[in-house]
């Protein structure tokens, strides 16, 4: 096996390494060690001549060099990393994923011991106090330590050895790549981890049984297969089943899964287990936030819309005829569970739509999620199994979700901030009411109000041409927003009238910027009409911002 130390400067990584592996005849692989070996220079050089981004560069290609990881049973190689090595969503991905990683979680007074003057010397604790900024650093990167094995690293070497050598001893399952916790709920991302990480849920919060939310298609993907795994570790389990897609969101799907709630006689302090994509999420967790005047529940999205967006944040609703999401309540899971091999079952069409959601977060401002899709976002539509093998699923997912975690921590009931998560959805809920809620997907709708948000921010001068063409031209390459849409315009215009997002009688549009976003409740009615029918005219009959470059003429 491969057993990989992560950890803070000063955790003893390349100490602990070195004994690990002369106990055990393994070779060690010190991966600063080999970056300074590569650049001929040592690292605060590499820092002072090449800046932090080339380090960064180095540093993930010693890892993506690492080849296959060693499958013996036995210690083969021990790779010692960098402090912040494991940042990199790809590095972490390559170094975590059918590797033994072990978290050395070690004082500050330990790390300060261990450093001495070489403190120093290293780039990311100069220029203050080492302490305080030791902290930061662990603040920072423990959603990424704290997905490794944990060991107690203060203590002497020989011990600690013998405390990663016991670490190793314990069976695991699945790759765990992110661990956030916090006042919001927590939340856990991996491969091959639901049942496990939903057995440690329930455990914490001294469930009596498991009961579990799902929808046909999602229970037949991974649900049984969960529940399986549950009762494997002694949970009763109580299924209840809601219909699939959108058909999960109506009032009358609410009454008959509280009245099954009702008739298990599920107790207020026990969790409800929602398992599928962001419709079932949606309605469950607006079952678990009425019932009883709420109970707690656990979200296991199995759709990428619903990992990257939709099962999020807490905001839960079904839809009316007039409107999507119009009775709802904001009831944030105490957990979110996200196993990316969920997704290899997905139909191409949901994964594509999917991407909708994830243009609209590199929009607001994520430049590197905005590469990633330009790099790998088509084969991440297609299925391409490399773009899962690879970690650009993973990475993809990683990204959305923190984004809305953070955005969400910071504003929980969409009183400030948080309405930027609203961009392109004013135009697409519309979109999605006038075609039913059945015949376009809500990642497909979002990409067309998207296309609308950017032509309206050409037009009203918040975002340049060379930022409009360059979404535009993503959007196209994933083959979203291109076809043109049968609805009226007139239908899909007074559908707006119903949106949630409107002060004193007008729409507030969520626009983009080159760097982030605005809100705009003054834009012309007739410019909303004129870029609506470009948008609904399909991308083929339409040349992206065209209309929009018009109107600002």
């Amino acid at each position: 096996m491969d057993v990989v130390l992560v950890g803070l400067s000063g955790s003893g990584k390349s100490e602990i390494g070195r004994r690990l592996a002369a106990r055990h005849g393994a070779t060690l692989v010190d991966t600063d060690a080999e970056v300074e070996r590569a650049a001929g220079r040592s690292i605060p050089e590499i820092f002072g001549a090449e800046g932090e981004a080339s380090f960064r560069a180095r540093d993930r290609a010693v890892i993506a060099a690492l080849g296959p990881p060693d499958s013996k049973p036995t210690i083969g190689r021990v790779i010692a990393t960098g402090g912040g090595t494991i940042v990199d969503p790809r590095s972490r991905w390559v170094l975590y994923r059918g590797r033994r990683p072990v978290w050395l979680d070690a004082s500050g007074e330990t790390l300060e011991r261990h450093l001495g003057a070489s403190a120093a010397d290293r780039p990311l604790l100069a220029g203050g106090e080492v302490a305080a900024r030791l902290e930061q650093l662990r603040a920072a990167r423990l959603p990424f330590y704290a997905a490794a094995e944990r060991v107690d690293a203060d203590a002497e070497p020989d011990v600690v050895v013998a405390r990663v050598e016991a670490a190793l001893g314990a069976a695991t399952t699945g790759t765990t790549l992110l661990r956030l916790g916090g006042s919001g709920g927590r939340a856990v991302l991996g491969e091959g981890i639901a049942a496990t990480a939903i057995d440690a849920e329930l455990r914490s919060l001294e469930a009596r049984r498991a009961i579990l939310v799902s929808e046909p298609r999602a229970w037949l993907a991974v649900g049984a297969s969960i529940a399986a795994g549950l009762r494997d570790r002694g949970w009763p389990v109580v299924r209840i089943e809601l219909p699939a897609g959108e058909d999960a969101k109506r009032l009358a799907v609410v009454e008959t899964t509280a009245d099954h709630l009702a008739r298990v006689r599920l107790e207020r302090d026990e969790p409800v287990v929602a398992i599928g994509g962001g419709a079932l999420t949606d309605t469950a967790g607006f079952v678990a936030a009425t019932f009883a005047r709420g109970v707690p529940w656990i979200a296991v999205p199995t759709s990428l819309v619903g990992q990257i967006d939709a099962a999020i944040g807490g905001k839960t609703a079904v839809d009316l005829p007039g409107g999507k999401n119009l009775v709802g309540a904001f009831h944030r899971p105490i957990a979110i569970v996200i196993d990316v091999a969920s997704l290899a079952s997905l139909p191409e069409r949901e994964r594509r739509a999917a991407l909708g959601e994830a243009v609209k977060t590199g929009l607001l401002g994520d430049e590197r999620l905005m590469e990633l899709l330009e790099a790998d976002g088509p084969a991440i539509a297609s299925g391409d199994p490399g773009a899962a093998d690879g970690g650009a699923v993973a990475e993809l997912v990683e990204r959305c979700a923190r984004y809305k975690l953070d955005v969400v921590a910071r504003d929980p009931e969409e009183r400030g901030e948080r309405v930027a998560l609203n961009l392109g959805h004013s135009l697409g809920h519309a979109i999605e009411a006038a075609a039913g809620f059945s015949e376009v997907h809500h990642g497909e709708a979002v990409a067309y109000g998207l296309r609308a948000a950017c032509r309206i921010g050409l037009a009203r001068r918040t975002l340049s041409p060379g930022r409009a063409e360059r979404a535009e031209r993503l959007l196209d390459a994933l083959a979203l927003g291109m076809s043109s849409l049968p609805y009226p315009p007139d239908t899909v215009l007074g559908l707006l009238d119903a949106d949630k997002k409107r002060r004193d009688g007008r729409l507030r549009w969520v626009l983009p910027t080159d760097d982030g976003w605005t809100v705009d409740d003054e834009v012309p009615d007739e410019l909303v009409a004129e870029v609506a029918q470009s948008v609904l005219a399909g991308r083929s009959t339409s040349t992206g911002t065209g209309a929009a470059a018009g109107a600002a003429r």
